[in-house]
């Protein structure tokens, strides 16, 4: 006999599989990563989508916040967006004879960055509270954001020309980076055909209300962990700050964000428990981003690939629970 949060899971899973036809209806052969999306957004964490210009990112950005009947900003970043064209600002009301506060697009459920690397290091910064505490302060007064709050933000590879690199605090504030790749050729035959008229994103039909998330993501965090799944994340970060391929391992808010994330993917797949597999296979796009190589170990290969590649040897090499 099923427990009542069992049952709560598994219809839950059946709308979110409702919910992932409907977003790969637009973005073709690209399940996987539909599904960290969602993964993300189960564990109240926030998307960083990089990759090359063109593949797709801002199409599942806004096809994931179509998804849900709640607010939602799509935020072009450029070289002269200010932090106020954010978050907001204060005016002068003559009337009232003093200051009142007019909210910026930040003030939404579903914030989609738009190549965030394009703007400046000042700009970027506006966005770190906000991502950390789901709060804004200006003048001295916080003010709340809407929950459930997501960001999901794009960004082009910074070897392209007019971009400014994402600090590694900024970067910490991500719960995964992950990577679009070009489709394959059928799925590309289908993504020609569908742009033939209209935006396919168009189409996207809510599938789900904002409490209906906050409700998931509130089941999310009662998905049970085991101590010896615990145990094996743990020795992976570690390892991750002790070997000397890495000049900067995984800090202990990363470790925080795999557990979340690992209890997200067991609740997507209709699960009340994680697996070692839930922890195993979200290490790279959880981790891959907040660790920086070091420059005696350097090579031809891109920062990121290498980064992903020492994290595959480290988890390659670690015992997994039984």
């Amino acid at each position: 006999m099923q427990s009542t949060t069992q049952t709560t899971t598994l219809n839950a899973s059946a709308r979110l599989g409702e919910l992932l036809r409907s977003i790969a209806r637009v973005v073709k052969g690209k399940d996987e990563v539909i599904q960290l999306a969602l993964t993300a957004l189960l564990a109240r964490g926030h998307l960083l989508i990089e990759d090359v210009p063109g593949v797709g990112k801002t199409t599942l950005a806004q096809a994931l916040a179509r998804s849900f009947r709640c607010s939602f900003q799509r935020i072009q970043f450029t070289s002269d967006l200010l932090p106020s064209d954010v978050i907001g600002v204060s005016v002068f009301n003559p009337v009232s004879q003093s200051f009142e506060f007019k909210p910026g697009p930040i003030f939404a459920n579903i914030i989609v960055a738009d190549e965030i690397n394009r703007t400046t290091p000042k700009t970027q910064s506006s966005l770190l509270e906000a991502m950390n505490e789901a709060q804004i302060t200006m003048d001295n007064h916080t003010h709340a954001l809407p929950n459930p709050f997501l960001v999901l933000a794009t960004q082009n590879p910074i070897e392209h020309h007019g971009t400014y690199p994402l600090p590694e605090s900024q970067l910490d504030r991500f719960l995964m980076r992950i990577k679009m790749g070009y489709p394959a050729r059928e799925n590309e035959k289908e993504i020609i055909r569908n742009n033939a008229g209209h935006s396919p994103v168009e189409k996207v039909t809510p599938v789900m209300d904002a409490a209906d998330v906050v409700a998931m993501q509130e089941s999310v965090a009662r998905v049970k962990v085991d101590e010896s799944l615990l145990d094996y994340a743990l020795e992976i970060v570690d390892r991750t700050r002790q070997t000397e391929q890495l000049s900067l391992g995984v800090s202990p808010r990363g470790a925080v964000m795999l557990h979340r994330a690992a209890q997200a993917r067991a609740f997507l797949e209709g699960r009340d428990f994680c697996l070692p597999d839930d922890f195993k296979r979200l290490i790279v796009p959880v981790f891959a981003h907040r660790v920086v190589v070091s420059s005696r170990y350097v090579s031809t290969q891109k920062k990121s690939e290498q980064a992903e590649a020492i994290l595959g040897e480290i988890v390659d090499s670690t015992r997994v629970p039984v």
